[in-house]
Parts: C-alpha cells; structure tokens; sequence
C-alpha cells in the first residue's frame, strides 16, 4: 500500500501530465482552428473566470481626436474602380444614325470598361540574309541564345519560371493554360527540359548574391525545411532544410538549400562575416555567434509567442508579459511610420524602451519559481530569461530590428510552394526552388517587376563576362529597360 508521501507525489504528477496535454490540446486546436495574426489585445479583466484570481489591470493612455468626414452624398453606393490612365486603350466610336447633314458636334459622352485578353504565344522569327562575296559566303552572326539551339525565348522562359515560383502554377497546369489560350501542345517534359537549362545559365547570378552575404554587417538568419523526394529514401521524402539570409541594408534575400539543419551549414556560409547576426533560438546557429566579431541578437516575435502559447496555462502572467512586449512593437511601429533616423531610433529606445526592459526582466525573475514546472508558462519565462541579452541588444544600434519578422516574411512564398508542390523533385531542384526564391524575393524588396527583370537578365547573361554579374542583379534597377 503506497505511503501518503508517494500518493501525494503521483497526485502532483498527474495533475502536471493534465496540464500538459491540456496545453497541447489548445496548441492543436489553434493550429486547425485558430487566428494565425499575432497582433495581441490584451484580456479584459472583467471577462475572467472567477477562479483566474486578481489580475492587474493596465490602464491605457486615453487621447480625445476629433476630426471631419465628408459625408456621402448617397449611401450604400458601391464606389467604381479607378482605371488607370497607364493602361492601353482600344477605341471604338458609335456614332449616331440618321443625322442631318447640318447637325454639329457639341461633345461627347465617353464609357470606359476594364477588358482582359488572355496572354498569347508568338513566334519571333530572325532572318539572315546569306550572301555570296568573292567566293565567301557571309551571313550576320545569330544573337545569342538562352538555350543554344533551342526554340523558346527569353520572355516565354521568364513566364514559365515566374508562374512556377510566383503564381504557383506547376509545370502541368501551364501546359493546359499554352493548350487552352494558346492553341500550342507543349509537352511537360518540354516545359522541364527549358527550365533545368535555364537554371543553369543563371547559377552564376545566384553564386554572386551568395558571395555578397559575407560583405554584409547585419544579417538575418532563419531556415525552413522542405520535402524531398531522394533515392536514398525510395517511397518516402528527405526533410530538408532552405536556410534563408536577409541583408536588410543592402536590399537583398538569398536562399540555400542543404539536406541538412546542422551547424555546419550556416557555419561554412558565413565563414569571414562579422557584424551583427539576428536569428531565433535555435543552437545552430551558437558556434557563429561565439565568433570575435559578431553580434548576436535575438527574436522578440519569438518570446512573445511563447507567451502567447501561455494564455490557456496561465492566462494572467501571460496578459501581463504580452501587455509590456506591446508596449516594445508599439514604440517601433511609431518609428515606421514616423520615419524616424536610425540615430534618433536608438537614442528612444534608451530613454523609452530600457526601462520597460529593465522592469520585464525584474518580473520574470521573480515569477520563474512561482510557476509549474515544464508548463507553458515555464518554458515561455525560461526562454525569455535565457537569450535576454540577445534579445534586448537590439537597442543599441537604431538599424537593427526588434525581431526576425522580415526574414520569417522571405519564406512564405516557400510555404505557399509546399502547398502547390508537396515536395521538391531531388536535392538539386530544392537547390534550383533557392535560386529562384533568391531572385524573386530581392525583386520583391527592391520592389522591381520580377518578369520583366528576368526576361532582360536571361537575354543578357550569355553575353555577360563574370566580373560583370553584379550589374544583373536585382538589387540593380538600371537593369530594367
């Protein structure tokens, strides 16, 4: 028969196991059914439960704003769109029948309508007279070629790989869109025939905006991991990993990929860097961080996850963590929009944001051996106290950034994929899928249209030397012509 002391101690367990797999029920539903936005609206204390116990209530600071509003002269009247005035337009005159000979025109009344023609394949076609001179024939030398030999232009290849990578449209579909639009039958095997070689021809590009991550001197890191298909797993998918480096200073997102998460990956990539590096807690990235001359700086999006994870476990010292982490985005929102210099950005967050720092860390100390062990609410403390340093340096430099938000942002267009493609063909398609990311994203950045940017880039990088790759690039808009 089990002593009271033992029953106790099974008791306690068993009410830490409940708490546990309560937590990760609420975890599991928020995933299927819950709001993926993490702006945060603090709890109203009136709306607790009654044995969530006293909760400490944060009285926000009140403005009186007054302002004037035109009123509608009609209500509930769906405004029109606004066509732009860049947009071609085809003319079509309807004139009035039966008119005298003596009528006269006074005006006219004009009706406009937004049209669309699906895009159509042509056929450039290049003549080169061939001619005969003392015995010699001379004909103009052929431009060039994107696929020597091939039959597919530069503008079509762009399309093929922006509605891949961009629109999300699998090779097969683009095939019935050419059938369906275009009368023309091309072959998905065509289709990836075309896109392997023009992957080539642009490797080079993407090995420059590699070489420039070890210029940079602030970098924010994260990685990603990705399904692939590999012989070494017949019937199955490897997990690997597309590592993603933002430079937010030199407008730039490059993307690798490795079948790996290890340390050694990110290590080797940024062998020689120093300056400052912005990453979430994952220990990869440590070995870098320990380096002379680097600065390794923390997440807050992160830590306030966490505690966001922690309003099931405990929903008042959550509200409380999350209402002073608000305080923090708040102040960095203002900046935006303010457009506040780097060197007065830091000089604020020293007078304003420190402070706050420096009482948030007080409480967590305190509460840490206040709370359950392994609970939501544990780990989320424990976390935060743990890269404390990484995560309040950002205030000491007005160029970095409070979190890894705008690196996390350059992989969404890789979620989006996953869910179109499932799974990328072999380890070398995962690398291509990292070029064209690369590419996509620093267009995106640098806000250059990314169809028109490739068509221009594939048409002169055959003719292009290698001391001249940096003049293609996308961070370089004197390419757009």
């Amino acid at each position: 028969m089990q002593s009271q002391e033992e029953l106790l101690k099974r008791n306690a367990f068993l009410e830490q196991e409940v708490l546990y797999l309560k937590e990760e029920l609420a975890q599991l539903k928020r995933m299927v059914f819950g709001s993926k936005k993490e702006r945060f609206t603090p709890v109203n204390s009136d709306q607790q439960s009654l044995f969530d116990g006293e909760i400490e209530t944060v009285e926000p600071d009140t403005q009186m704003v007054s302002y004037q509003r035109e009123k509608s002269g009609k209500q509930g009247k769906a405004k029109r769109l606004l066509l732009p005035a860049h947009l071609p337009r085809e003319e079509e005159t309807i004139e009035v029948e039966g008119l005298s000979v003596d009528s006269v025109k006074i005006g006219e009344k004009v009706t406009e309508v937004l049209e669309y023609t699906p895009g159509k394949l042509y056929v450039h076609k290049t003549v080169r007279p061939v001619y005969k001179q003392d015995n010699e024939i001379k004909v103009a030398d052929l431009p060039s070629q994107v696929i020597p030999g091939g039959n597919a232009g530069a503008s079509l290849l762009a399309y093929l790989l922006v509605s891949k990578f961009i629109d999300h449209l699998p090779f097969y579909r683009q095939v019935q869109i050419f059938k369906r639009d275009g009368g023309m039958k091309v072959p998905e095997s065509t289709l990836t025939g075309w896109y392997r070689k023009t992957c080539k021809l642009l490797e080079p590009l993407h090995a420059e905006m590699m070489s420039r991550i070890r210029d940079s001197d602030y970098i924010q890191a994260d990685e990603s991991p990705i399904p692939v298909l590999s012989k070494d797993k017949p019937g199955s998918t490897h997990k690997g990993y597309q590592w993603v480096y933002h430079m937010p200073k030199e407008r730039m997102v490059v993307f690798q990929y490795d079948p790996s998460r290890g340390k050694s990956v990110p290590t080797a990539m940024l062998d020689g860097f120093s300056g400052c590096l912005q990453t979430d807690g994952y220990a990869g990235y440590n070995a870098i961080a320990n380096r002379e001359g680097i600065t390794h700086i923390a997440c807050m999006a992160h830590a306030r996850r966490k505690f966001e994870a922690a309003m099931e476990n405990d929903p008042q010292r959550a509200n409380h963590a999350l209402v002073e982490i608000q305080k923090l985005y708040a102040m960095e929102r203002d900046f935006q929009e303010n457009q506040v210099p780097v060197e007065k950005i830091k000089e604020l967050r020293g007078q304003d944001a420190t402070p706050i720092l420096k009482d948030f860390k007080e409480w967590l100390e305190e509460q840490y051996g206040q709370v359950l062990p392994k609970s939501a609410i544990d780990k989320a403390i424990a976390y935060s106290l743990k890269l404390w340093s990484q995560l309040t340096t950002y205030t000491q430099n007005g160029e970095w950034a409070i979190d890894n938000n705008a690196v996390e942002n350059k992989i969404r267009p890789l979620a989006l994929g996953r869910k179109n493609f499932l799974f990328a063909g072999s380890h070398q398609a995962a690398q291509q899928a990292a070029m064209m990311y690369s590419f996509f994203g620093t267009c995106k950045l640098n806000d250059i249209e990314p169809l028109q940017w490739l068509t221009e880039t594939l048409r002169k990088l055959p003719d292009t030397k290698v001391n001249k790759l940096d003049l293609l690039l996308p961070v370089n808009k004197q390419n757009q012509t």
